[in-house]
């Protein structure tokens, strides 16, 4: 199956915030060498952008709008934008990946539950086979749980979906394997 990596809302207005995300130096580390490796392999790297409303964090070419400074971005690497949680919705994600041929995903990026939750559901449900990179997603501390709660609720939660046909599954950092 043709792969491609998705690093979803990596952005500065996000990751530089006080408090950043949980772990974010780490995550963003893993998103940098799980990019290298995929083009390494020729697999897609594609970079999903979330354009806020007028005056909002994510307003389009605010400061925090920005993809993070310490990406480490490829020339060919894709840019989609999207202006909802989820990255299908009225964008050209779906596709884009069809052209490419992609049947496979590896997923990353930020927030495990809103972006990242809705992502892995839709493309499940798209018929991709999903790859959770469980190290490589984040969130921040919550009314209700910490940043590490949901994560892992998360990791658990999205592995168990019932897709027969191309379950999903969640993969540290080190065990995904990229092949063109």
């Amino acid at each position: 199956m043709k792969q491609a990596l998705l690093i979803v809302d990596v952005q500065a207005g996000l990751f530089l915030a006080d408090p950043p995300p949980h772990q974010a130096e780490a995550v963003l580390e893993r998103i940098n060498d799980l990019a290298g490796r995929a083009r390494a392999a020729a697999v897609p790297v594609l970079y999903i952008q979330h354009d806020g409303e007028p005056g909002s964090l994510l307003e389009p070419d605010s400061l925090g709008w920005q993809l993070h400074p310490g990406l480490q971005r490829g020339a060919g690497d894709w840019l989609v934008h999207k202006t909802a949680s989820d990255a299908f919705q009225g964008t050209e994600l779906a596709p884009l990946l069809r052209r490419l041929g992609v049947e496979e995903l590896f997923v990353s990026g930020y927030a495990t539950e809103f972006c990242i939750d809705t992502l892995v559901r839709r493309a499940a449900s798209e018929g991709f086979a999903v790859r959770l990179v469980g190290d490589a997603h984040t969130t921040k501390d919550r009314p209700v749980l910490s940043a590490e709660q949901i994560i892992a609720h998360h990791n658990w939660l999205l592995a168990q979906l019932i897709q027969p046909q191309r379950p999903v599954q969640v993969l540290s950092a080190q065990q995904v394997q990229f092949s063109a």
